[in-house]
């Protein structure tokens, strides 16, 4: 199993926290599209590692054309000579609609789509096809020499796709390179829900599980003291609650029969009532949703979850020190 460390911060502290994740094992620095615009740290990123993989998880697909997140993704992989990974996402329909001002319409359909269309544009300036896109919400037909980009020396970038329902995971499955699975998720739900859907996928797109990564963030409770264990529970509680308000993931908690605790608090969250929300994340709740567990037993108790599901994680986790994070890290991957 791979093992990838979150990037958090300003475009200043980038190159150091880059540099810091690569000099302690892991496989790849993932930088989210929340605060800052993710293709800048990473190219910060890129400019001070040598083969840390980097990836973006995630960036937001219908925020663009396939034309212009093609070109980012192309040009940043050839910066930092293939390592990239461009992992894309959704977004929900008020953020799109509301905060990027961007078309929502079908969202499964549109996505397939919207890959295929970067692969088009990437096989173009890659392998010199022509560039003919016809389909239901993009249209390429237009490329001349002009605009294609100045080096093509490393392939198009792995496209990675982010998906919670069964729709969204047979898209990933039939035309992505692998999958990223949202952190509010449970190993349940990643059997008896995911794994199904993504196997679709990959039939429908005549793939094997062999050729797909599937990786998921994983909330972790942990500590080196009581205090800090204490501490780190209330925190995930929170940031569970904030996830299982969200009407969009209802069908995760439904699967264990907690459907009427999204009702609750979606109706706190519109309250303004956040710093409650937490307390209705039970401890059956907690534990289903986060891998509870002291420092020393984290990583055995990912592998007994997720070893034989999960190809790469981002445990929310991080031991103190050097040897215990080199430890982990090791230990995840001999699985």
């Amino acid at each position: 199993m791979k093992v990838d460390r979150g990037i958090w911060g300003t475009l200043e502290q980038a190159p150091a926290q880059a540099g810091a994740v690569e000099a302690a094992g892991y496989d790849a620095l993932i930088a989210a599209e929340v605060k800052n615009d993710p293709f800048l740290q990473l190219t910060l990123a890129a400019e001070h590692t040598r083969g840390l993989e980097l990836m973006t998880s995630i960036a937001v697909a219908f925020s663009r054309s396939p034309m212009t997140l093609a070109q980012t993704a192309h040009d940043l992989n050839e910066y930092a000579k293939g390592r990239l990974i461009l992992g894309v996402g959704s977004q929900i329909r008020a953020h799109i609609t509301r905060r990027f001002s961007m078309p929502w319409s079908k969202p499964a359909a549109r996505m397939r789509e919207f890959v295929q269309a970067m692969r088009a544009i990437w096989a173009c300036w890659n392998e010199g096809e022509a560039l003919d896109f016809r389909g239901e919400f993009y249209q390429h037909t237009l490329m001349t020499p002009n605009f294609h980009p100045f080096t093509a020396r490393y392939g198009a970038p792995r496209v990675f796709l982010a998906a919670v329902g069964p729709r969204m995971t047979e898209v990933a499955g039939e035309v992505a390179d692998g999958m990223i699975a949202h952190g509010f998720t449970t190993e349940r739900y990643l059997r008896e829900v995911t794994l199904p859907a993504l196997e679709r996928g990959l039939a429908r797109g005549g793939r094997a599980r062999s050729d797909f990564q599937l990786c998921c963030p994983l909330f972790v409770v942990s500590g080196h003291d009581d205090e800090e264990f204490a501490a780190r529970r209330q925190a995930v509680r929170a940031q569970v609650a904030f996830y299982a308000s969200t009407p969009a993931y209802r069908p995760v908690l439904e699967l264990h029969g907690w459907g009427e605790v999204q009702s609750e608090l979606n109706r706190m969250s519109k309250a303004g009532q956040w710093d409650e929300m937490g307390e209705r994340i039970d401890d059956e709740m907690l534990d289903a949703f986060a891998v509870v567990a002291p420092p020393e037993r984290v990583a055995d108790r990912i592998l007994e979850r997720y070893g034989d599901l999960l190809d790469r994680t981002a445990p929310s986790f991080e031991p103190r020190n050097a040897e215990s994070r080199r430890a982990l890290i090791e230990r995840l991957h001999a699985g």
